[in-house]
């Protein structure tokens, strides 16, 4: 797990350095919320050389901050899909993103994911492999997340 924690944080200090101060902050995300992942059987790390380079959570559906959609709308919000959450990788690790989509869309064709307005690394990765904006909803904290999708 401390592995894990680590990449957590040097993901956090790429999100920093980038401009985005407010996602993932105040202990998030802890280690209960990525034990709980894996308990779901949906907590996965990518390794390079035996060393742990990347973490994301790959959960099905539903996903109850995805219930209610502003803004826009989900395009299929009829057939069961997965969620990505929590991507995070050291720097200097290329390929991750690309790594993550060709795994995920692998096992499923519905994949949601959601990002922060000011990170703007993770919104342009998700243009770039294919998702759709797809308008804005709000997690538990009521904190605002942009949306996408990509069937």
């Amino acid at each position: 797990m401390s592995d894990i924690m680590q990449v957590m944080e040097e993901a956090k200090a790429i999100m920093r350095q980038s401009g985005n101060r407010h996602q993932w902050a105040d202990g998030y995300p802890s280690e209960v919320v990525i034990a709980s992942d894996m308990e779901k059987h949906g907590g996965f790390v990518m390794e390079e050389e035996g060393r742990i380079v990347a973490y994301f959570a790959f959960l099905p559906s539903p996903e109850p901050t995805y219930a209610n959609i502003y803004e826009g709308a989900w395009i299929d919000d009829t057939l069961p899909y997965h969620v990505i959450h929590r991507i995070a990788s050291v720097p200097n690790v290329h390929g991750i993103f690309k790594s993550i989509m060709d795994f995920c869309f692998s096992k499923e064709r519905n994949i949601r994911i959601d990002t922060h307005r000011d990170n703007l690394i993770m919104q342009h990765n998700i243009l770039k492999h294919g998702f759709t904006y797809c308008g804005i909803i709000y997690l538990a904290s009521g904190d605002e997340r942009l949306a996408y999708q990509k069937k």
